[in-house]
């Protein structure tokens, strides 16, 4: 158990490590043939790179890295919304990479195995820093401890007997092993790929020129909101020339959904509050009276269980954890009501523990209890005439090394058996350096307390908690009224008047696609989520009973968005194409009223201009105006502009400009040093460049179908 407790006690960094890295986790090639399966798209997941990628070895992919997740976080389950992030994180690791290993391929990157044991040797991979190998006292990985688990491993392996808790830290390693393989290649092609791009001095002397100055310049500003739009309605002739020119914005890649639906969620009525209050004021009775309130806890069905051991505030919900301290011990509180929730407290003890207790244990086992008594006896009597714990621990086949426990550890659990609980009690309550022979079924534990640390409050409470919940006649009102709507809504064009004759709200999504896991994030909707990627346009869903068990949903599909250029009748490219002939109809007219003009105090006279002095303005920086927001083609204009001169009216984002520069001066401290300067223009190219793994993506044409099946 230490060596799996070292593994949780790392979870979150281990989590932040895999979640930031490039190309982190998951090896192997998933893509088998699928030349058997009889129709592809029932049994694949989707292609990657042209390979098909079946269900089975997708969710083998899945279920590894879920039990690593276990292994990590000592859970026994996932909840569902934590196994989708699950199934993104392999889904997206795995398409990374295929696409790593097809380009690596293409260049000759590999890692070696003696790369790996250099990179072992060293230490210092943060991944590796996560595993139990690491030296408790120079805090670096140790390959040695490695190589010793491994051998003793291969040991156990050839005897058949290997320990549960070697076989998670084999499979907790070898997915580590995997995925630093995998990380190492993808650092590798991506350290090639980034010093590919360079900068150069010449380059670099320019930056720090057009830097070395700044200027002040006045403005007559003739803003696009001083035209009517009606003055410049554009024709449908210039809305489509404009669309051809920025189309490639509207390029989309995947194919997409609009859907508007119309979701119900079952809230609990008064008689089902009243209902519960009158439960728990019950239950208060009962709490109040027990002697020992699991029967109480048990029977109520809390949402908190009473695992009858001293665990810190955090283990509580925040409503009940500001109320310990104020509850006395043996007191019971009266019905809490907060929110949707009602509390029963009963407060057993209070006490000063230790956070953290190392302690280290001999099993004692035989045929017989007399035969346990007497070993159990003997191993004492040995201890305390100065023998050697781990020394005589060996004797008996075991390790008996020393081993750290916290009360997160142990406080969010379940439930306990009664000896878990003995044994827990006993830690936290044992002085540093006392042994107690603990009992338990078949066995005795012979068990020292060797340290205590970070004296802390622990709260020993039993928790009634429960929240509202809707009857099963409340839910079957709530359906059959929905139901009722849903069988007189007979077309999509009919949704939004029915609705709302019913008091029911229609909301719209727009573009779903087959990436996302739930529809309007309403849980258990994956069945509604198929049918929109099969419906037709203006096709109406069937009810759906959904969420958690509290939702009712129906869907009318309105649009098919297919992978490509939007067209311009879509509503939204319609409204970008028209803003932007706008824009340039109205700078046409304010350019027209500009004509002849060459000073900023005639501009000024025009109707609806406006004056602005702007100042400290370089080349290297945009220009914003509190009025009119960024402008960086005014950074151009004068740089370009000599002082004393006019420009040129020039078409901004946000109206047309007339620029006179008034002073130019140089920087107090401009930069000189030429190699910082490439360095940042070298970066900065890097950032420009950043999205080309997205076009490797692209160029995989991925196909995900993973909605079908999960």
């Amino acid at each position: 158990m230490a060596a799996i407790g070292k593994i949780r006690s790392w979870g979150p960094i281990l989590v932040a490590v895999i979640g930031f890295a490039l190309f982190a986790f998951i090896a192997g090639d998933l893509a088998k043939s699928c030349d058997a399966l009889r129709n592809e798209k029932v049994n694949q997941v989707g292609k990657v790179l042209g390979e098909k990628v079946s269900a089975q070895d997708f969710s083998e992919l899945v279920n590894e890295y879920t039990e690593i997740i276990k292994i990590q976080q000592g859970q026994d389950n996932l909840s569902g919304d934590q196994m989708n992030q699950v199934r993104d994180m392999v889904w997206q690791t795995y398409i990374q990479n295929k696409i790593v290993e097809e380009e690596s391929e293409k260049l000759g990157l590999t890692v070696t195995d003696k790369e790996m044991e250099n990179m072992l040797n060293q230490g210092t991979n943060p991944l590796l820093l996560s595993t139990p190998f690491v030296n408790q006292q120079t805090g670096r990985f140790d390959a040695n401890n490695l190589k010793l688990f491994l051998a003793r491993y291969a040991q156990e392996k050839k005897a058949g007997n290997i320990s549960e808790e070697s076989r998670q830290l084999y499979k907790y390693w070898t997915f580590m092993e995997k995925s630093i393989r995998d990380q190492l290649l993808a650092q590798k092609y991506q350290n090639l790929f980034t010093h590919s791009i360079l900068s150069n001095p010449i380059e670099a002397q320019m930056a720090i020129n057009d830097a070395a100055n700044e200027s002040t310049a006045e403005l007559a500003i003739l803003p696009y909101s001083s035209i009517a739009d009606d003055q410049a309605e554009p024709t449908e002739a210039e809305m489509k020339a404009k669309y051809e020119e920025v189309k490639d914005i509207f390029k989309t890649f995947v194919e997409s959904r609009d859907i508007r639906y119309v979701d119900v969620t079952v809230e609990p009525n008064a008689d089902d509050r009243n209902a519960l209050r009158k439960q728990f004021d019950e239950w208060q009775a009962a709490m109040t009276e027990a002697t020992d309130p699991n029967e109480v806890v048990r029977k109520s069905s809390s949402e908190i269980p009473y695992l009858a051991v001293p665990v810190l505030k955090t283990a509580f919900p925040g409503d009940v954890a500001s109320r310990l301290d104020s509850i006395a011990v043996g007191q019971t509180t009266k019905v809490i009501e907060t929110g949707n929730t009602l509390n029963i407290i009963r407060l057993i003890a209070k006490q000063q523990l230790p956070d953290s207790v190392q302690y280290r244990q001999i099993y004692v086992t035989a045929e017989d209890a007399e035969t346990i008594n007497t070993k159990a006896d003997s191993i004492i009597n040995a201890i305390k005439a100065g023998g050697d714990f781990e020394t005589i621990a060996k004797a008996y086949g075991q390790a008996g090394q020393k081993q750290w426990i916290t009360t997160r550890d142990y406080q969010n659990a379940s439930s306990y058996d009664n000896d878990t609980k003995t044994l827990l009690r006993d830690l936290n309550n044992m002085s540093a350096g006392e042994i107690r022979t603990i009992k338990q079924p078949n066995v005795t534990l012979i068990t020292q307390v060797t340290d205590r640390r970070a004296m802390v409050t622990k709260y020993t409470a039993a928790v009634v908690r429960k929240n509202y919940e809707f009857s099963n006649d409340t839910y079957r009102n709530a359906y059959n009224r929905f139901s009722s709507f849903v069988s007189a809504t007979k077309s999509a064009e009919t949704l939004e008047e029915n609705a709302k004759n019913n008091g029911y709200t229609v909301r719209e999504l727009k573009d779903i696609t087959t990436g996302v896991h739930q529809v309007a994030n309403i849980h258990e909707t994956r069945d509604a989520l198929k049918w929109i990627f099969e419906a037709k346009e203006g096709e109406i869903s069937p009810l759906y009973e959904c969420g958690d068990n509290n939702h009712l949903l129906v869907v009318v599909l309105d649009k098919i968005n297919k992978a490509g250029y939007r067209p311009i009748n879509d509503q939204q490219v319609k409204d970008y194409v028209r803003t932007e002939v706008l824009k340039d109809k109205k700078a046409q007219l304010l350019m027209a009223k500009l004509e002849g003009v060459k000073t900023i105090e005639e501009a000024a006279k025009i109707e609806g201009a406006k004056v602005d002095t702007i100042k400290q303005v370089t080349f290297q920086a945009p220009v914003y105006l509190p009025t009119a927001g960024s402008e960086p083609v005014l950074s151009g204009v004068v740089a370009a502009t000599a002082v004393g001169n006019v420009a040129a009216p020039v078409k901004g984002n946000n109206g047309v400009y007339l620029v006179k520069v008034t002073e130019q001066k140089p920087l107090e401290k401009p930069a000189t040093d030429i190699k910082a300067q490439e360095q940042t223009l070298r970066q900065r190219a890097l950032q420009n460049a950043g999205s080309f793994f997205n076009e490797l993506y692209l160029n995989a044409n991925v196909t995900d179908n993973r909605y079908l099946f999960f």
